[in-house]
């Protein structure tokens, strides 16, 4: 992997993997399912980051929280499902 990190561009939102403990909270929160949710997929330059700083293979079906910050509306947070990709 190149030594540029893209995560620490201005213009691209913090994402997090999601606990699979809270994955179920947060689908039961907004009432939804994973098929509702906008995709990412698993080639995604941010999930391959967050693939080598956690030291873990993320899954497809998994939980990403995107947080952006604006600086009008303050912070809004999205969730993606991870396909294949």
């Amino acid at each position: 992997m190149s030594d540029y990190n893209v995560l620490e561009h201005d213009n691209v939102p913090e994402h997090h993997l999601v606990e699979v403990d809270d994955e179920q909270k947060i689908l039961n929160q907004y009432s939804v399912g994973k098929d509702q949710l906008p995709k990412i997929r698993k080639s995604d330059p941010c999930i391959k980051l967050l693939e080598e700083a956690r030291g873990v293979d993320i899954e497809e079906g998994r939980l990403i929280r995107v947080v952006r910050t604006h600086s009008v509306s303050g912070v809004s947070v999205a969730y993606r499902v991870v396909v294949r990709g």
